[in-house]
């Protein structure tokens, strides 16, 4: 495991704790929008006509820094949908990434398409935050994860009417991913050891899984050429944030990017 995935798990470790030292399951229960019917990623993910986006809220990176100086979450998720994001994936990290879970809770009051939790889920008591604060769906990754903590944490999150993007970088994560269970995959082209992205990665690992599977390629899309790449892949979407965020215009790239994901 990298040296920085490695910090960041040490760092959520300390999270959870203060989480469950905070809260209760019942607590979590008690939030207006825990009751509130999920909105499908699957689905919105499963549109044949185009390659699929999430469009992604990311303040900062531990590889680049600050990639928006004058960010508002609020105003940058309305722009997303308002032109055309299929989903919205919301950085909730704090130390790292410089996001916050109230980003989701605010943004969640005013979705229209579902939202994706993004952040190192390591416990349950991170899925009932999610819940309670308007996620329709929480990441997990393989690379932080035992196969036995990702079967656990998957049905904690779809017992509390949440879905699942699974995220592996490498073909030794494949045996971790039950087909049953993951109906969402992500590739994330981004090696979390050397911070390297390579689109190739997508590209070797595609061939792995069923039909049935939403694949999500994720990290190093920036260009048209790059979203030509996917399309040959038959990638179903894309999570993209940096080339958003670091755009003067938010709006005009999301259609712009919409444009050339159709297929």
């Amino acid at each position: 495991m990298s040296n920085i995935l490695s910090k960041i798990l040490a760092v959520k470790k300390e999270e959870v704790a203060e989480l469950r030292k905070n809260f209760t399951r019942e607590s979590f229960r008690d939030s207006g929008l825990f009751a509130k019917k999920r909105l499908s990623l699957y689905t919105a993910l499963s549109k044949k006509e185009k390659i699929n986006v999430i469009a992604e809220i990311k303040k900062a990176s531990p590889s680049k820094g600050i990639l928006k100086e004058d960010f508002d979450h609020l105003a940058t998720a309305q722009t997303y949908f308002e032109n055309g994001a299929d989903a919205v994936s919301v950085l909730t990290d704090r130390k790292f990434f410089q996001g916050h879970i109230s980003f989701l809770n605010d943004i969640a009051k005013r979705k229209t398409v579902p939202l994706l939790r993004k952040d190192f889920i390591i416990d349950e008591f991170q899925i009932f935050e999610a819940k309670a604060n308007g996620a329709d769906a929480i990441l997990l990754i393989a690379e932080a994860l035992s196969k036995q903590q990702i079967d656990e944490l998957s049905n904690i999150a779809f017992e509390n009417d949440l879905e699942v993007l699974l995220e592996i970088h490498s073909e030794n994560q494949l045996d971790k991913i039950d087909f049953q269970l993951s109906k969402i995959i992500g590739i994330n082209n981004r090696n979390l050891e050397t911070f390297e992205v390579d689109l190739a990665t997508t590209k070797n690992l595609m061939k792995y899984f069923p039909l049935e599977i939403v694949v999500v390629s994720e990290s190093g899309i920036n260009v048209r050429g790059d979203v030509e790449e996917m399309k040959r892949a038959n990638v179903q979407a894309l999570l993209v944030g940096e080339h958003f965020m670091r755009s003067g215009d938010i709006g005009k790239s999301l259609k712009e990017f919409n444009e050339w994901c159709k297929r």
